[in-house]
C-alpha cells in the first residue's frame, strides 16, 4: 500500500515497494475485515498503492475505485485491472458518492488531515462509512529520533522536514467529529513489525527526506541511522523489528 498522498514528500518505486514493503498489505487484512465490503457496494480506496488490497476488497463483489498520488502505483493498479486515478486525499474529484471509504497506511502522509477528512465526508453517501488504519502517536518513535539525530549532526544536510503525521487517538477522534463523522470505534495497536533491513525501509519510505542530498551524503545518512538503531531494533534471533504503532478507526457520515 503506497503511503504517499503528500506532494513532494516521497518518490515511489512500485517494484522496490513490492520487494521490501509487502508487509504493509500483508498485515492489513483485519482492516479489510472491518470494512466488511458487500456485493454491489461502491468503495473508494484512498492510497491504493499497487492495488493489492483493492483487489482483495473486490472479491466481495464490491466495485472499488482506487486513488493514489504516485503515478507508478496507479499504473500498477491499472495493470491489475483496477479503475485507478492519480489523485490526492485532499482533492477527491468525484461527482459520484461512495458507500464506503477504505484507507490503509496512507493518512499519516497527509499533513492537513482536516482537509482530507472534509473531502472524504463530501464523497460519502449519507450513513456511508470510512474504515482506515495508519500511523499512531508513537509510530516509528526510535526511527524518527535517529533520523533527527543524524540531521542535527550534519548541518550541511539542512533542516529535517518531517513528512509524517502521527496523531494521538483522542486528537484524531476529535478531528473526525469536527468534520461531521460519528466515530464507531478508534483504537491504538502496538505492532512491532519485522522488516528485511532498515536500509531498505529507508530506501522505500524515507527517500523523500534525503533526495536533496548528494549520493555520498545519502549513503552516510543511511549508515548512521542504521548504526543508531541497531542496538534498539535488531537482534540475531528476530532480525530487524521496527517499532510500529497503528491507529485504526471506523466512522459514519451523519
Amino acid at each position: 500500500m503506497a503511503d504517499n498522498m503528500q506532494k513532494e514528500s516521497n518518490d515511489w518505486d512500485a517494484k522496490k515497494y513490492h520487494k521490501h514493503a509487502d508487509f504493509v498489505s500483508n498485515l492489513a487484512m483485519p482492516v479489510v475485515e472491518l470494512l466488511n465490503p458487500q456485493k454491489g457496494e461502491k468503495i473508494l480506496d484512498v492510497g491504493c498503492g499497487e492495488g493489492t488490497l483493492a483487489l482483495e476488497i473486490e472479491k466481495s463483489g464490491a466495485k472499488v475505485i482506487a486513488v493514489d498520488l504516485s503515478e507508478d502505483m496507479v499504473l500498477k493498479s491499472k495493470e491489475k485491472g483496477l479503475e485507478a486515478y492519480m489523485m490526492s486525499a485532499t482533492d477527491l474529484r468525484f461527482e459520484q458518492t461512495f458507500d464506503a471509504i477504505f484507507s490503509n497506511a496512507t493518512l499519516h502522509w497527509v499533513l492537513t488531515p482536516d482537509e482530507a477528512l472534509k473531502q472524504m465526508y463530501k464523497v460519502l453517501k449519507p450513513k456511508g462509512r470510512i474504515i482506515a488504519e495508519f500511523g499512531g502517536e508513537n509510530n516509528i518513535k526510535h526511527l524518527l529520533h535517529a533520523i533527527k539525530a543524524v540531521f542535527e549532526k550534519h548541518p550541511k544536510y539542512g533542516a529535517f522536514n518531517n513528512p509524517w503525521y502521527f496523531p494521538a487517538k483522542d486528537t484524531y477522534k476529535a478531528l473526525l467529529e469536527a468534520c461531521g463523522f460519528e466515530v464507531i470505534m478508534i483504537e491504538t495497536i502496538v505492532r512491532p513489525t519485522k522488516i528485511d533491513d532498515i536500509t531498505h525501509w529507508l530506501d522505500v519510505f524515507a527517500n523523500g527526506i534525503i533526495k536533496h542530498l548528494t549520493p555520498k551524503q545519502q549513503a552516510q545518512f543511511k549508515t548512521e541511522v542504521k548504526t543508531l538503531l541497531k542496538p534498539l531494533l535488531y537482534s540475531k534471533e528476530e532480525g530487524w523489528v521496527i517499532d510500529y504503532e497503528r491507529l485504526r478507526f471506523k466512522a459514519i457520515k451523519v
